[in-house]
């Protein structure tokens, strides 16, 4: 089986900013569809996914309506579960748990939260499941997953890579065991 391309596009801005949006259903600010099909309009896709989230699933649903796609939520694309931390500001976090997190994810998951490894693990089993030129809507802590599972990147490295609002990130993926992939086009910037 050749290699394929995956596009991930994070969502736009959620209602609140600044903020650890794991699990927490927040809406987006405003209707991004007309700004993300910017994005992506020339983008050769054949299916939108997203995740379950309303911050992105509403975007990929607007997305997969007008470029004439299949579309699919898949709860494997949600960001990171924040636990306890989950719609907490970062001032608002206890300083040296919130250290220790950043600094070792897998042994310092958030209270009630989730590892890393484990949100590795759902990533992979999401890009698993795309079969053909695919534009992925999500979350910033679920692209640099893929990014990590892809390429080998432990999670400082990925965590290193400035995904704001509307990045795209476009990726080569080859099939097999180990999984690997290398990353063949990145949007940062953004421009109306």
């Amino acid at each position: 089986m050749n290699a394929r391309i995956v596009h991930l596009l994070r969502h736009g801005p959620p209602a609140r900013t600044g903020l650890l949006l794991g699990h927490l259903d927040e809406p987006p600010l405003v209707p991004e569809c007309p700004v993300m099909l910017g994005r992506v309009a020339q983008l050769p896709v054949r299916a939108i996914v997203s995740s379950d989230l309303r911050r992105t699933g509403l975007q990929a649903a607007h997305l997969a309506e007008w470029l004439d796609v299949p579309f699919l939520r898949d709860p494997c694309w949600r960001e990171l579960d924040f636990g306890a931390w989950d719609g907490l500001s970062p001032e608002d976090i206890d300083e040296t748990a919130l250290s220790r997190f950043w600094e070792d994810p897998d042994a310092n998951p958030p209270p009630r939260g989730e590892r890393w490894s484990d949100l590795c693990r759902r990533v992979r089993e999401g890009l698993a499941g795309l079969e053909t030129e695919t534009l992925v809507v999500t979350h910033a802590g679920a692209m640099r997953a893929a990014l990590s599972v892809l390429t080998g990147l432990d999670h400082r490295a990925v965590w290193a890579i400035d995904l704001p609002y509307r990045a795209l990130a476009s990726l080569r993926i080859w099939p097999g065991e180990p999984m690997s992939g290398q990353i063949v086009g990145l949007e940062t910037g953004y421009r109306e």
